[in-house]
């Protein structure tokens, strides 16, 4: 038998030698298109096998798929034949989905000023004559050329722009350097985005009012690659082209949300005059295409730490010659800019009293305000909560399982659209320990009851039937496995033993905090009593809590509209006191404890 994970999607599954690419997905519950019924006609299915035992495209792909699709590994799913045992990993372009995943891109914003890097300055220009025949640049009224910074590719724009608007122009600037020349109403447009492990959160702004004039969301390219950060760093450090293919998958990754946003907005990208991104650190590195090599080792330490800006172009973004990338600071092997702009976002360094931010994902990170003091952590909470190594666990797409509740004696569940059930998303997975704990049905521990009616399988393999077959999409049950379990506890143990560490580095216990504020696109949809019930969070009064979305991209949207904030950037840095916990003295023997399914899980 042959294990084989489909990705961005995030579903694995086992199959036989013989079977197509094709039937394992739709058996799986991925969503292929196949509009020929797999007959290799419509080419709807086209994936892209990283690496595994299959066949190799038979004259049905050749005659079916272009010269350079096939060049670039793509192949028909229907034509496909898995050839022996072992993984296989397969790349699902998004276009080959019949349903399209969801992404969260919104959050709570604060009002804030409009006050970009850039500058904007309307302009005039001296038509030419027999009597002045200087350059276009040179006849500028009320510039002087030596006081600016211009390259070719930024001045080539001036003169159709000029000539084309009655000698006008809309001078854009930052600094001494000459960003683009517009037409004189033209809007400069930035581009914030934030790179998660898993998902990425754009949006198209106008720097001018700060208005957003588009969001998509994507799953990160870079997941065919390793579903954490520690699988890429690993991949960098034992292939020498990873790291190089990595940087490209982001980079396309990025300039496709790009052209997406501008395609809402109806502008082109080459309007696009300021960039920031944000992401942890090793996302930020490998965009750079810095060395990551001591990020994967103790004692983590980034390449860089403080705030870099760059040329656009020069990475391979589609946008305006003169326009820069700006990354905020880093604050360690394991914090980055990206929790940094989430606090900034949720202006969690200013509140009174105790607050406690959490950004929630691949990898959680955690800050601890209490009265001005910071103190902050990173925890490998994994990818359970985004569906990965759960037996039917995918991302948020159709017809995953995203709530559940105990009621007369049964499991109810709700699904993504309510489509017939595929699978579990996150909330589900985390709905499903929280519903089967309280039923009694799994242990303190995590073990499941043997003599209840839903529990089944012997020995390795004791699972719990949430949908039963003749009600799924895919004609097999819906299950969640004792296994299943362990990973959830795995990572939720890390999140509340970080948290646990910060209170008392502060002096404090759990009942002392204020508030507490979720952010990411897990912990927005996730069910605090749940959360509670399980021991991810303290048990706190639910009016305590806040889930404010991805705060992370909210924070980037913030960075790009006000320089003020770039330099509360760097001054926030300096202000958080950063605890690895790898080496903490404690964090062992509270992660033991936080391991069990309990709101208060200390033994003092």
């Amino acid at each position: 038998m042959s294990e084989v994970v489909f990705q961005p999607v995030g579903k694995r599954t086992s199959a036989a030698p013989g079977d197509t690419l094709l039937d394992v997905a739709q058996a799986a519950g991925v969503g292929l298109s196949a509009v020929c019924g797999g007959a290799g006609v419509c080419t709807d299915c086209r994936v892209r096998v990283l690496h595994g035992p299959v066949s190799a495209a038979n004259a049905v792909e050749q005659d079916a798929l272009a010269d350079t699709d096939l060049h670039a590994g793509l192949r028909l799913a229907c034509q496909t034949v898995i050839e022996g045992d072992g993984e296989i990993v397969v790349d699902v372009p998004p276009d080959s989905l019949s349903a399209p995943q969801r992404s969260q891109v919104e959050g709570e914003e604060i009002p804030l000023t409009v006050a970009p890097v850039i500058q904007v300055s309307d302009v005039i220009g001296l038509p030419p004559s027999v009597d002045d025949l200087r350059g276009d640049w040179e006849r500028m009224q009320g510039i002087t050329p030596s006081d600016w910074q211009v390259t070719a590719p930024v001045l080539a724009d001036l003169p159709g722009v000029l000539r084309g608007h009655g000698w006008r122009a809309r001078m854009v600037t930052r600094g001494q350097d000459v960003v683009r020349f517009l037409a004189p109403k033209a809007v400069p447009l930035g581009f914030a985005v934030d790179v998660g492990t898993t998902g990425l959160a754009s949006y198209l702004v106008d720097l001018i009012n700060g208005e957003t004039l588009g969001i998509a969301g994507a799953t990160n390219p870079q997941i065919a690659y390793g579903e954490d950060v520690m699988a890429r760093l690993t991949l960098v450090m034992r292939d020498p082209k990873g790291a190089s293919r990595l940087q490209t998958a982001i980079v396309a990754g990025l300039n496709d949300l790009l052209h997406e946003v501008c395609a809402q907005a109806g502008v082109t990208a080459s309007g696009v005059l300021d960039v920031v991104a944000v992401g942890n650190t090793a996302m930020h590195h490998l965009l750079l295409g810095l060395p990551v090599d001591q990020l994967g080792s103790a004692p983590y330490v980034p390449a860089v730490a403080s705030a870099l800006s760059t040329p656009a172009r020069e990475l391979g973004l589609d946008v305006a010659p003169g326009a820069r990338l700006y990354l905020p600071p880093n604050v360690a092997g394991f914090v980055g800019a990206d929790h940094i702009s989430m606090l900034l976002a949720t202006a969690t360094p200013d509140q009174l009293g105790v607050t406690l931010s959490l950004d929630i994902g691949t990898n959680t990170e955690v800050t601890l305000n209490a009265d001005g003091r910071l103190w902050c952590c990173s925890t490998a909470s994994g990818p359970a909560f985004e569906g990965a190594h759960i037996r039917d666990g995918m991302r948020a797409a159709d017809g995953a399982i995203e709530r559940l509740i105990w009621r007369d004696g049964e499991l109810r569940w709700q699904t993504i659209n309510h489509a017939p059930p595929v699978g579990l998303c996150g909330s589900g997975i985390l709905d499903a320990v929280a519903v089967l704990r309280e039923a009694n049905i799994l242990t303190i521990t995590g073990a499941m009851q043997r003599g209840h009616p839903g529990v089944q399988g012997e020995n390795h393999d004791i699972h719990y039937e949430i949908a039963p077959a003749d009600r799924t999409g895919h004609g097999r049950p819906v299950v969640i496995s004792r296994a299943d379990v362990n990973e959830v506890q795995l990572a939720k143990a890390a999140i509340r033993a970080g948290i646990k560490l910060l209170v008392e580095q502060a002096g404090l216990a759990e009942t002392d905090i204020d508030r507490v504020i979720v952010a990411g696109a897990f912990g927005n949809y996730i069910n605090i009593e749940n959360a509670i019930t399980i021991g991810m969070f303290p048990p706190l009064p639910p009016e305590r809590f806040q889930q404010v979305g991805n705060a992370a991209g909210i924070g980037a949207k913030r960075l790009l509209i006000n320089a003020e904030e770039r330099a509360r950037a760097g001054d926030l840095v300096r202000r958080l006191h950063y605890i690895e916990l790898t080496n903490h003295p404690a964090f062992a023997d509270r992660f033991s404890q936080a391991v069990m399914l309990t709101p208060d899980p200390w033994d003092e």
